[in-house]
Order: C-alpha cells, then sequence, then structure tokens
C-alpha cells in the first residue's frame, strides 16, 4: 500500500491469534525500519526479540510481580501519572476500548484482567525491545532515535500484515526482561513492542484513537496568512 494509507490504516493491536511469527519475516521487518534517521548516523539501538519459552517466562514473571505488589523497575526515568490534557486522552481511549470489550466501570475483576494483559505483552507470540548503549545516557537523543526505529517496525510489519502496539508495560520489570533475555548490563531497555498476527475477532483491535487537528499542535511562522 502506498504510505499514506499505511500511516492511516495502521492501528494498534492488542489481540493476538497464537500462530508463531517466522524470523525470516521479522529480520525483513527490522532491515526496513533501520533505515531510520538518528543522529549523526549514530544508530544507537539494539534489537532483542523474544519469542517461545522465553517470551513465556517473561510474562509469568512480570505478571506475579505486579499482582503481588511490587514496584516498577524500568531502566529509564517515566514522567509519573499523566495529568491535565494527556490524562484526558489516556481516559477517552480508555473508555473506547473498556467499550469495545464489554468491560463496566463497576467490573474490577475484568478491569484488573485488562492490565494483566499489558504486562503479558498481549499475549503476542513475539516481543522486540529495544535498548541502546548505556554510555549515551542521559539519553534524550538517542530516546528520540528508537522512536523513529519503532515507528519504522510498527509501519513496516503492518505493510506485511502484522499487527504490533508499543508496551512500556512489557518491560516494566526490565530486571526479568534483562535476566531472561540475558541483555548486556551496558545496554539500557527503553521499551518493547508486541507483534504478532491481528485476531480479528477480538473487538478491542478494531478501536482507532482520535488524533487531534492540526491547528490544536502546529504553528505556521513566517509563512503568509
Amino acid at each position: 500500500m502506498d504510505f499514506t494509507t499505511l500511516v492511516a490504516t495502521r492501528r494498534s493491536v492488542r489481540g493476538y491469534k497464537p500462530d508463531p511469527v517466522p524470523r525470516e519475516l521479522i529480520d525483513e521487518i527490522l532491515h526496513v525500519a533501520k533505515g531510520a534517521p538518528s543522529s549523526m548516523n549514530s544508530q544507537p539501538w539494539h534489537v532483542h526479540v523474544l519469542t517461545g519459552e522465553p517470551l513465556e517466562e517473561v510474562r509469568r514473571r512480570n505478571t506475579e510481580l505486579m499482582l503481588a505488589g511490587a514496584k516498577a523497575n524500568r531502566d529509564i526515568h517515566t514522567h509519573g501519572p499523566y495529568e491535565g490534557v494527556h490524562r484526558q486522552r489516556q481516559v477517552d481511549i480508555a473508555k473506547e476500548l473498556f467499550a469495545a470489550m464489554g468491560i463496566a466501570r463497576e467490573d474490577k475483576v475484568m478491569r484488573q484482567d485488562w492490565v494483566m494483559r499489558g504486562f503479558r505483552q498481549f499475549d503476542a507470540p513475539v516481543s522486540i525491545v529495544l535498548t541502546y548503549d548505556r554510555i549515551l545516557d542521559p539519553g534524550a537523543t538517542c530516546h528520540f532515535d528508537l522512536g523513529a526505529l519503532s515507528y519504522g517496525i510498527v509501519l513496516a510489519a503492518w505493510e506485511r500484515g502484522l499487527g504490533t502496539v508499543v508496551n512500556g508495560q512489557g518491560i516494566t520489570r526490565s530486571d526479568v526482561v534483562r535476566e531472561v533475555a540475558n541483555i548486556p548490563d551496558d545496554e539500557v531497555i527503553m521499551t518493547c513492542i508486541a507483534m504478532g498476527w491481528p485476531d480479528d475477532g477480538f473487538a478491542a483491535n478494531a478501536v482507532r484513537s482520535v488524533r487531534e487537528p492540526n491547528e490544536a499542535f502546529v504553528r505556521y511562522v513566517g509563512f503568509p496568512d
């Protein structure tokens, strides 16, 4: 498909078929995505692709720890809870997802199950963990670069019929991911991308988040009125 259609049709996928994704196809996707721009051509990324028993172990241990009330242990610093308009956008998409899945506001069990799905990386058959060299910290510039790589991955996957969702919950316990995937200590775990074949019968997969109109966030300077 053409690029505009690719971008316009892509959506976050939160329900997957159990079918495996061929290693060759993932390698093809990463070959495309690595064309993303990076500061000074630094290409600061490392990619760790998990499937099978290692991924199941990450899921299992993440879930056990979070259900037990363990604190998050991420390599990167986070902003904490969203507030203001950012919080409102988070709430809006959550309402749409819960409505699609038939999860009532008072249904604490199902709401908790949905949260746990995030820690399980939505049961996708593949998890792509993105890291960068610790020597680049504080890493605002390389964070930007890994964001470009991440978008390249999700678009290249979508073009090939694969769904993805960028899933920060999947690395909430970065220590677990590091141990299971044998990620070196000199790499910082930034995020992961769940990937697999979309389950078209999973209602939440039909949900598309709304984007703000350009005038809400764009300023033009120096252009004629």
